[in-house]
């Protein structure tokens, strides 16, 4: 909800409200008191080829910090144009060659400074990643495979999180990959990393290649389970109706050499998405940031 201006002549004036959102002072606090962060860029540059004459910096002096909320999490997403450096600060937080390590700066995960990838991060990608020759009882529970889950309970915990999802377990559970629709594929991918309940999820465009229709079913169906397995998740996107219904925080970036222009807090969703999507004050929040991004792109060309 937006808040009211404070009438309080002696305090700073509160930041400029926009529909369901409110612009956030860009300021990355890294040694608050009492406060544990669950990522941390501090100061991050990545350049591809470095010294090289076909050298690319994607992004640079990108700094944030996102509190580790226990019983919650909060839900990131980042938009900017084609090429800023979003997968890369994705795929940073991973730990994934060729982005991991970084150029300069540091990238922590809960105080630590990211050395590969771990548990703690599950990642989510676009093209539905999945082992075409498993069924999709075995894709769920693969990572519990490789965990040493015995096979009746790894099962019993994947025919759940088949349920969870939204398939069925008489009729979906035998299917293989090829068999299902896209938004089907990318329910199996989605069970497949929240069943190993990471701490961080880290989803890349998930729902890219969805239908309108369905992806707006997966985002009602992503609130659901986020809000289940109380992680915190950075979201990539292209979609700003998409990043201010499923966003607690907006990142906005420049084109590249990417960099983080505009923080906005938005309103967590209490509705569906098609009912929310439609609201005026909703709307305004999506013209501004569009406007935002529209002249990002003008001022690259």
């Amino acid at each position: 909800m937006s808040r009211e201006p404070s009438t309080d002549r002696s305090q700073p004036p509160s930041p400029p409200a926009v529909g369901v959102g409110q612009v956030v002072e860009l300021a990355a606090d890294f040694e608050k008191p009492g406060i544990r962060n669950v990522v941390e860029f501090r100061g991050v540059t990545k350049t591809y080829n470095a010294g090289m004459d076909n050298a690319f910096t994607a992004i640079r002096q990108v700094s944030f910090a996102v509190e580790d909320l226990p019983g919650k999490g909060e839900f990131i997403c980042i938009l900017g144009p084609s090429g800023c450096g979003k997968s890369t600060i994705l795929r940073l937080i991973a730990g994934l060659e060729p982005q991991h390590p970084p150029t300069e700066g540091e990238v922590l995960v809960l105080g630590r400074p990211v050395a590969g990838p771990g548990a703690d991060r599950g990642m989510v990608f676009q093209d539905y990643t999945s082992f075409d020759h498993r069924t999709v009882l075995e894709n769920i529970t693969f990572g519990l495979e490789c965990r040493g889950v015995e096979r009746r309970e790894r099962h019993e915990i994947g025919q759940r999180w088949i349920e969870h999802v939204g398939l069925d377990v008489a009729t979906d559970a035998g299917k293989y990959p090829h068999e299902l629709s896209g938004g089907m594929r990318q329910r199996v991918a989605i069970a497949r990393t929240l069943i190993l309940r990471p701490r961080i999820i880290l989803m890349d465009e998930p729902f890219g290649a969805l239908d309108p229709q369905t992806r707006m079913n997966m985002q009602d169906l992503l609130v659901s389970l986020w809000r289940e397995v109380e992680a915190t998740v950075f979201f990539i996107t292209h979609s700003i109706e998409e990043a201010v219904f499923l966003g607690d925080r907006v990142y906005v970036m420049s084109a590249a050499p990417g960099r983080i222009i505009r923080e906005l807090a938005v309103a967590s969703p209490d509705r569906p998405a098609r009912l929310m999507q439609r609201e005026p004050k909703f709307q305004e929040t999506v013209a501004y940031i569009r406007d935002l991004v529209s002249d990002v792109a003008a001022e690259a060309n």
